[in-house]
């Protein structure tokens, strides 16, 4: 196997998400196909005509660190990112008292919780409901 080997292996088993990190995109919004509200913001941004990169949450769960950056840039407890009428809070978190930590480790165990779409900009975030929202970030 020589080096080209390597390389297209290596390559080959990123997710799809790692490819278009970049600093030509300057939005991210982290989005659920399967959601109405969260189709509504990706229309808003493809509308804008700005460069942004598609994270679906879902499939790639963003890791600990990069969910406490956005919960930075949104500057709002952590509490009020989970969306709390999802079966899985009721079941297994409501009515408990966590803390940060354990808020964002419920949300990385089961990211249905995590409220959407979220866009990021540098700095700054929004939660896209609704998706005029949004123009605070362009």
């Amino acid at each position: 196997m020589g080096f080209g080997d390597s390389a297209k292996e290596f390559i080959y088993k990123r997710p799809i998400h790692f490819y278009r990190k970049s600093k030509q995109y300057m939005i991210k919004i982290y989005h659920n196909p399967r959601c109405r509200k969260s189709r509504e913001g990706l229309a808003f941004l493809e509308k804008s005509g700005e460069k942004f990169e598609v994270v679906r949450y879902l499939d790639t769960v963003p890791t600990k660190e990069e969910l406490k950056n956005v919960i930075a840039c949104l500057g709002i407890p952590t509490e009020a990112l989970i969306r709390k009428n999802e079966p899985v809070w009721k079941e297994k978190y409501k009515g408990r008292l966590l803390s940060d930590e354990e808020l964002i480790d419920a949300m990385l165990e089961n990211p249905k919780l995590i409220e959407r779409p979220i866009i990021v900009k540098e700095k700054k975030a929004v939660i896209g409901r609704p998706a005029e929202n949004i123009e605070k970030l362009l």
